[in-house]
């Protein structure tokens, strides 16, 4: 049976200061691994003090959460509930709006504000253009087939996403390529959230073509941040170092 060794607790980072590279593994800019180093220094993955992922970070923190379910939200009832097209984007759109001025009042990074805002937009322009309520939700099944690609490649040239994730949160750096059994189960933990995203499509696009708005917003909520935080969570456990007795 599987266990984990004081070594290994070192590796997961059980304490506050593994949670960030070492200088061993710093490298150099303008390389593949410097580019893959700052994709995640700027990520939101944080481990807390007993070397588990902080879902609450990885999903975007409570404000993050919100800016990405809120809209959609809004959109979902003053549509269910009026059948107003318009004032249904209309709130979708506002709300969006209010997240940005929090951003730009409290004058914090407007990154994920600024894409919230310009998803929403698009979304409304589409759904409004057509005419139908069901294409607010487009943009997103496309940014899901963009991210499916993306992390099938990622595999496939034997740099899986999660890795470059997972390995810099865990004090790895990408020394973990060297490591047949650490590239495996990154890649395992990268086809984990591509599940997540195909999952998605499976269950969403047969609702969009069947015009079947409302259960389409309720499944692209429940489908959203929820399922992505526990994709996330199962990677993190799929992937963790263990040494067989």
């Amino acid at each position: 049976m599987a266990q984990h060794t004081p070594e290994e607790d070192a590796a997961e980072g059980t304490s506050a200061s593994a949670a960030k590279p070492v200088s061993e593994n710093v490298q150099p800019p303008g390389t593949f691994a410097g580019l893959a180093q700052e994709m995640a220094e700027k990520s939101t993955l944080v481990r807390k003090e007993n070397g588990e992922i902080d879902l609450l970070a990885a999903a975007g923190g409570i404000r993050g959460i919100a800016e990405s379910v809120v809209p959609g939200l809004v959109f979902l009832t003053v549509f269910t509930i009026t059948g107003n097209l318009s004032w249904s984007l209309g709130g979708a759109v506002a709300f969006a709006v209010v997240f940005l001025a929090f951003r730009l009042a409290q004058r914090t990074p407007l990154t994920q504000a600024l894409a919230g805002i310009a998803g929403v937009a698009l979304s409304a322009f589409l759904a409004l253009k057509t005419g139908k309520a069901e294409n607010f939700y487009t943009i997103g099944f496309f940014t899901n087939a963009g991210y499916i690609a993306a992390m099938v490649v990622s595999i496939a040239v034997r740099w899986p996403v999660l890795g470059l994730l997972f390995g810099y949160a865990r004090n790895e750096g990408v020394q973990w390529r060297r490591k047949p059994e650490r590239l495996r189960a990154y890649r395992v933990a990268t086809w984990i959230i591509v599940g997540v995203m195909a999952a998605r499509l499976a269950v969403q696009l047969p609702l969009y073509f069947a015009g079947a708005v409302d259960a389409l917003g309720a499944m692209r909520l429940i489908m959203g941040v929820p399922l992505y935080a526990f994709g996330v969570w199962v990677a993190w456990l799929v992937s963790r170092p263990v040494k067989a007795d």
